[in-house]
């Protein structure tokens, strides 16, 4: 799909269709008001006989009307116009992106883009949303099908979104780069997400990271092996996989493209490529699932891609610790004590609580070589977050209120939400173990807490951030599959970040 940035009335494009909006009670956009006096009412009176009256979401496409240079006329309900707010507007996008997919048409201008929002005069950010829902619309993963399957042929290769004036162009059109390279990483973590785990392995995941630095010039991948991690120490890591014939791997990304003396903001994202449960077995039901359980990986990919599409001015260092959690003779029980890399030991109460274990010596690892501004991990880690939070927003806890703040600015800006939820010293005697440093759970209370504090053990002398995206890192039912989340949100903070002169 091409996207262009342009600035033209909508009665004069020559385009196989021509998106406008229509509030409720039959209220054209202004845009919709010029179609209208071109094509001499016409769509007054398609409103009239009942066809559209605005409703949000609602769709009606109109051929071969009087006056017009355009093959159609696509109409999208807008809702009541004093409600218009971001929720909504998003929600016209989908539904005009969802009806130009299932039409014939080479090329459409979409006047959407210059609708009013309510608290958004960017036209940065309308054309942003747009591209990004649009591609979103757009994505299949066809990965896996045979070869007889034959994947549905689309006409549409050219969308235009319209800005009011020449004057808008330069902020509609860094809206649509930005749009662009944040929709391209999106679809490596969602396609990275939806590959099954027999095929998404860590040795995979290494791979495809090798191939990224291959792709951009400004990114270099280095990665760790089983017998590096064993010399470092990396005692909970390397448990996690023991059950597996899978090696783990420790992938590390870099994007050093800041100052060299900017200090580097680093991501660390949880890579369980499958996660049964290990000797914690989980149930059968839904285990399929598990192959999402390296969400906070493939996030940590499709960051990095991002950030290289756009050539971010800034250090970023991406980590993937990444293994398989399995049953088997050799793995960690319900009662071992580990020793991390940070020498902290801990007492394994549960094998499901696995993610935290690779992470916290990947945490270790990145304090001990790097001399971070901000660390930032990414982890489907707790089914108490979903309870939580439900799909809506990711958990976050931070040890530093600015990053956390910073955090959850930018995931609001793009709609891709966070929510803070408590990291108080309180919690971590829910940790305390009679055996070892402490336990790697804490108790059905305050699941999701309890494990951000547990990570916060082995990060307090740096400023960190931990997301929990277990509700929304993938859909279930009928539309499963990968949601490509947050990396929207990690991109607008990095974004907004590379636009700070000290990077703090």
């Amino acid at each position: 799909m091409e996207f262009l940035v342009k600035s033209g009335s909508p009665e004069k494009q020559r385009v196989g269709c021509v998106v406008v909006g229509i509030f409720d009670r039959r209220k054209p956009s202004p845009q919709a008001e010029i179609l209208d006096d071109a094509c001499e009412g016409a769509i007054a009176s398609v409103m009239r006989r009942g066809d559209m009256d605005g409703k949000l979401g609602q769709t009606a496409m109109l051929h071969n009307l009087p006056g017009m240079f355009c093959d159609r006329i696509l109409l999208v309900g807008c809702g009541k116009e004093r409600e218009f707010e971001e929720r909504q507007y998003r929600r016209v996008l989908r539904a005009a992106a969802q009806r130009l997919d299932r039409v014939g048409g080479v090329d459409a201008a979409n006047y959407l883009t210059e609708l009013n929002v309510k608290g958004r005069d960017d036209f940065n950010w309308s054309v942003k949303q747009a591209v990004l829902v649009t591609q979103d619309v757009f994505y299949r993963f066809e990965a896996c099908r045979g070869s007889d399957y034959k994947a549905r042929e689309r006409k549409l290769s050219r969308l235009t979104f319209q800005v009011p004036r020449r004057s808008d162009l330069p902020a509609g059109e860094a809206g649509m780069r930005e749009g662009e390279a944040i929709a391209r990483g999106v679809e490596l973590a969602k396609t990275l997400g939806n590959l099954p785990g027999n095929i998404c392995t860590p040795t995979y995941l290494a791979r495809q990271a090798e191939e990224l630095a291959q792709t951009y010039s400004g990114l270099t991948t280095r990665v760790i092996e089983e017998a590096e991690m064993e010399e470092l120490g990396m005692g909970a890591l390397l448990a996690v996989s023991r059950g597996s014939r899978e090696p783990a791997k420790l992938i590390v990304m870099e994007h050093m493209q800041g100052p060299e003396d900017q200090k580097p903001t680093i991501l660390v994202g949880k890579g369980l490529t499958f996660d049964a449960g290990g000797i914690s077995l989980k149930p059968g039901a839904e285990m399929d699932e598990m192959k999402f359980d390296m969400c906070g990986g493939a996030t940590v990919f499709g960051v990095m891609r991002a950030a290289s599409e756009l050539n971010l001015p800034i250090n970023l260092v991406g980590v993937v610790p990444s293994s398989e959690n399995l049953p088997d003779g050799d793995a960690v029980k319900p009662g071992d004590i580990l020793t991390s890399m940070s020498g902290q030991t801990i007492e394994i109460l549960n094998t499901d609580a696995e993610g935290r274990l690779i992470l916290c010596d990947a945490l270790t690892w990145v304090e001990r070589n790097y001399s971070p501004a901000a660390v930032v991990d990414i982890a489907t880690l707790t089914g108490a977050c979903v309870i939580a939070l439900g799909s809506h927003a990711a958990g976050l806890f931070s040890n530093n209120r600015k990053l956390g703040r910073s955090l959850r600015d930018a995931g609001d800006l793009i709609g891709d939400r966070a929510w803070p939820l408590p990291l108080w010293e309180e919690y971590q005697s829910q940790l305390n173990s009679n055996f070892a440093d402490f336990a790697n759970v804490g108790g059905r209370q305050a699941g999701a807490i309890t494990a951000a504090s547990f990570l916060h053990r082995f990060t307090r002398k740096m400023r960190w951030a931990h997301l929990d995206i277990a509700g929304v890192a993938w859909n279930k039912g009928a539309r499963k599959g990968a949601t490509g989340r947050p990396v929207g949100l990690l991109s607008e903070f990095l974004i907004r970040r590379a636009g700070q002169a000290d990077g703090e």
